[in-house]
């Protein structure tokens, strides 16, 4: 958590644009951990709250568009040739896409809160082909209460523990 913060110390908002992009692709960033501290830092204003929002929300965006078009570009040749090493055979990847079929958009939205599960989402919305424009606003309204709640828990929560 030290170093997180002082990477924001030192890099601010740019830092958390990067490291929500990074770690929505499926880089090890403690996401929640990160927005938490965002919020304690907008409470102690050292960062400001509507600023963090909307650069949390872009950098989370960002990366849900980045993993949604290599989904899409070379996500299925991908998992049909190479995903027996993860017991993803055929018959497995058509249950998925059924399945992501019927409950996608409720996946994307609820999938935010699963660790492992966000980053997995958004490749399946592009190896499923999903419609981009509806990919799009499921993904901004489920990123969107995503960094607030995570980010309300950092602003308001210190106060209730200290």
């Amino acid at each position: 958590m030290d170093n997180l913060e002082l990477i924001i110390a030192q890099y601010g908002y740019y830092a958390i644009y990067g490291l929500l992009t990074l770690g929505i692709v499926g880089l090890p960033v403690p996401d929640e951990m990160l927005m938490i501290l965002i919020g304690y830092l907008s409470s102690t204003h050292v960062l400001n709250l509507c600023d963090s929002i909307v650069v949390a929300f872009l950098g989370t965006m960002t990366g849900m568009l980045f993993s949604f078009f290599l989904g899409n570009k070379v996500g299925k040749p991908l998992l049909l040739k190479y995903g027996k090493w993860i017991r993803l055979t055929p018959q497995r990847l058509e249950k998925v896409e059924k399945w992501f079929k019927k409950y996608g958009p409720w996946t994307i939205v609820f999938g935010y809160y699963i660790p492992g599960v966000r980053h997995l989402t958004c490749y399946m919305a592009g190896v499923i082909g999903i419609k981009f424009r509806h990919y799009v606003v499921i993904a901004a309204i489920g990123a969107f209460i995503w960094c607030c709640i995570f980010i309300s828990v950092g602003y308001f929560g210190h106060r209730a523990v200290f």
